[in-house]
């Protein structure tokens, strides 16, 4: 059985907002074009033994405001990141960090422990 920890609810609140803001950042990500510049595309032949070949269409590039919210993202997401990596609870630990740390990632799957 994995060991659990008593994470307080402020930190298992900073890391479920962690995981859903990179979530959302993930997600419009997969809506923009693959380059930040525009850059044309490319089509490249097969290659030695294998069946795959690449290819790339044209990459208008990110208008302002999709570069815009690609930042706010990126700050939030940082923003968050700094908040659970240096969170005081961390200094209560002597052993274990590394397992606390793994656990508090899925801390957000189970209910929280009464008194935390």
């Amino acid at each position: 059985m994995p060991k659990t920890f008593p994470f307080p609810q402020d930190l298992r609140d900073a890391q479920l907002a962690l995981h859903e803001a990179r979530a959302v950042s993930e997600e419009y990500a997969r809506t923009l074009p693959w380059s930040a510049e525009p850059l044309p595309g490319w089509e490249s032949d097969k290659q030695l033994h294998t069946t795959y070949g690449s290819s790339k269409p044209d990459s208008p590039g990110y208008t302002e405001e999709q570069a815009a919210r690609v930042a706010e993202y990126r700050a939030r997401v940082l923003e968050l990141s700094a908040t659970v990596m240096t969170h005081p609870y961390w200094g209560t630990l002597t052993d274990d960090v590394l397992a606390a740390r793994m656990a508090l990632k899925h801390a957000h799957e189970q209910p929280a422990e009464v008194g935390a």
